[in-house]
């Protein structure tokens, strides 16, 4: 398998699984919280060195799973207090132990291969350099099998807990009192995110995985109002924008981290722009369709309180707007000759319901 290919499929695995456990973050909106997490668990990965003295121990994973639990505990506390709003916990908590954690590599720890910059930017081109032999067996990069568990990990946690996540996520009071612990849901969910975090942390860097968390949910959300399919989309644009990430980097000769998480946000763009019920596209075309509707109601109440017909001249300006009379002529409520406008029997009838009704809304208002 060439480099590329590896540098490619662990870049995937690492969008996916930051995807599946992202989602959750968009939906609850704690997307900060990610970023947070993504530093604050260096600390923990520092903690779980000086534990076991050992780069590869798991206890490091634990240790920094722990420490974003750590971290979400502390946020939630400070904003408990309602003295301190939620961004400003996070603003205050993150620093506090990221700082600590830089600390203490800076102090005990400057001659181990504990390297603040590779965390928070990571180099992509140098995982397959890292890899897993067995005798005289080369199983591939170390990267490649850690990102590869730990998406087994996030399918495997969102399977099982599926429904009760749903629930939490969007009723926690009915899921507590349904009896699950929406409190126990939400520190598993946030540990997940710790071990998603750290795991891609030599591979990719704390940014890459932050830009991977939230992105392509977000985009996700654009597309779609169902959970599964957000799942599924989701970690679709996360792959796709590893794979196009890689290819720009490579074009460009630039930072594969840094083209990755360009092409996540380039996918956000599109789909905020181009989704078909939530895109700024489709928002300012439906206002748009809504205001015609609107004049078009107003035009044909008008006409019906002049006895049918006018000629054109005679409207009012907003009235006689192209957009309110193509509405209106698009609908069948009236009929134009030459100059003269004239109703035909459905816009009478519009025009007196409207006229009994009331006028209608603007932002209600939308082609029958």
């Amino acid at each position: 398998m060439s480099a590329a290919l590896e540098i490619q499929l662990i870049a995937l695995l690492t969008a996916a699984a930051a995807a599946l456990s992202g989602s959750f973050l968009v939906l609850r909106r704690l997307a900060l919280v990610s970023d947070a997490i993504s530093h604050t668990v260096l600390l923990g990965i520092v903690i779980g060195f000086f534990l076991v003295r050992d780069l590869h121990s798991p206890v490091l994973l634990l240790a920094a799973a722990a420490t974003g639990v750590l971290t979400v505990f502390l946020i939630e506390l400070l904003h408990r207090t309602r003295l301190i709003k939620e961004d400003a916990a996070i603003g205050i908590v993150f620093p506090a132990l990221f700082a600590l954690g830089v600390i203490l590599i800076s102090r005990y720890a400057s001659g181990v291969h504990l390297d603040t910059d590779v965390v928070l930017l990571g180099e992509l081109a140098f995982a397959p350099f890292d890899r897993v032999v067995i005798g005289e067996t080369d199983l591939g990069p170390k990267a490649l099998w850690i990102m590869g568990s730990i998406l087994l990990l996030n399918l495997a946690f969102i399977s099982l807990l599926y429904k009760e996540l749903k629930l939490a996520t969007f009723d926690p009071q009915l899921a507590a009192l349904l009896g699950f612990s929406p409190a126990l849901l939400h520190y598993s969910l946030m540990g997940l995110v710790s071990i998603t975090a750290v795991g891609a942390f030599e591979a990719v860097g704390s940014i890459l995985i932050v830009a991977l968390m939230i992105a392509p949910p977000a985009a996700a959300y654009l597309l779609t109002q169902r959970l599964g399919a957000m799942l599924v989309l989701s970690a679709g644009i996360g792959a796709a924008s590893a794979v196009s990430g890689y290819w720009v980097a490579t074009w460009l000769d630039a930072s594969i981290a840094g083209a990755m998480a360009t092409m996540a946000g380039v996918l956000l763009t599109l789909a905020f722009l181009l989704a078909p019920d939530q895109g700024a596209i489709a928002k300012t075309l439906r206002r748009r369709r809504q205001r015609a509707a609107f004049y078009g109601q107003m035009l044909l109440t008008h006409l019906a309180e002049h006895g049918g017909t006018l000629p054109l001249e005679r409207l009012p300006r907003p009235l006689r707007a192209p957009p309110a009379l193509r509405w209106a002529e698009g609908q069948g409520y009236l009929r134009r000759e030459g100059a003269q406008l004239h109703l035909t029997p459905q816009g009478h009838a519009l025009a007196q319901r409207a006229l009994n009704e009331g006028p209608p809304s603007p932002q209600s208002t939308s082609p029958a």
